[in-house]
């Protein structure tokens, strides 16, 4: 999943994104109400985590604004105000699940599968929640993925390289993008950071199979395509 963080309290937002990462998904963070509104707006995320207080909007008026312009991404609210009347009114200002403070990072992760389990139609679900290249197959909602009917076990890290392939099936898909996409980083390490999970991907996904799915882009990058 690619999920939004909305939350101004920084120590939090730290602690979603290295859970979120460490589950395979990748999490942008905006600390206040605009900016949040604004990539929420801009951006094409599968889910909204929003802290009800923030700087600038607070979460409600957040939300209300998306729904008015149709943005029907769901959002889970996060909130230290837990009574029945606070979490009626997050519900019907259009938040679709309403978490309370302090919160297990487990549960917070179960409530955003559910959300994604719930929103849209069986084939929506499906497209969202599988993703097939060939005789390659992932599961994100059970984090699995099989080749021909062989289970592949996957590091978080490798699962979430293969996620941004397949994601990318077909196209080349450059260093940069991987370092952003799979890494969050915006500059180059300079290290072989790349190049080795790339190796372990590919023995993972190609060893004594007949066809290659993982190809190297000489000069470009790396492709993962389908067999002709």
């Amino acid at each position: 999943m690619r999920i939004l963080l909305i939350e101004d309290d920084g120590e939090t937002a730290d602690y979603l994104r290295k859970g979120l990462a460490e589950s395979g998904h990748v999490a942008d963070h905006a600390a206040t109400g605009p900016d949040g509104l604004a990539q929420a707006l801009a951006g094409r995320y599968d889910a909204l985590v929003v802290d009800r207080m923030l700087p600038g909007m607070d979460g409600l008026s957040l939300i209300r604004v998306l729904r008015e312009e149709k943005v029907t991404t769901p959002v889970l609210i996060l909130s230290a105000l837990g009574q029945v009347s606070d979490r009626v009114r997050g519900l019907r200002s259009g938040g679709d699940d309403y978490l309370v403070k302090p919160f297990a990072f487990s549960e917070l992760l179960a409530r955003l599968e559910a959300l994604m389990r719930r929103t849209g139609s069986e084939a929506e679900l499906e497209a969202q929640t599988q993703l097939r290249i060939g005789d390659l197959e992932m599961d994100l909602l059970r984090r699995s993925v099989i080749r021909a009917g062989r289970p592949i076990e996957l590091q978080p890290r490798e699962f979430r390289l293969l996620e941004f392939l397949m994601r990318h099936a077909g196209q080349v898909v450059t260093r940069t993008m991987l370092l952003e996409g799979v890494w969050d980083y915006h500059f180059d390490p300079q290290t072989n950071v790349i190049d080795v999970h790339i190796s372990r991907l590919r023995a993972k996904i190609d060893k004594g199979f007949d066809e290659p799915l993982l190809q190297t882009v000489r000069g470009a990058g790396y492709c993962l395509r389908a067999p002709s």
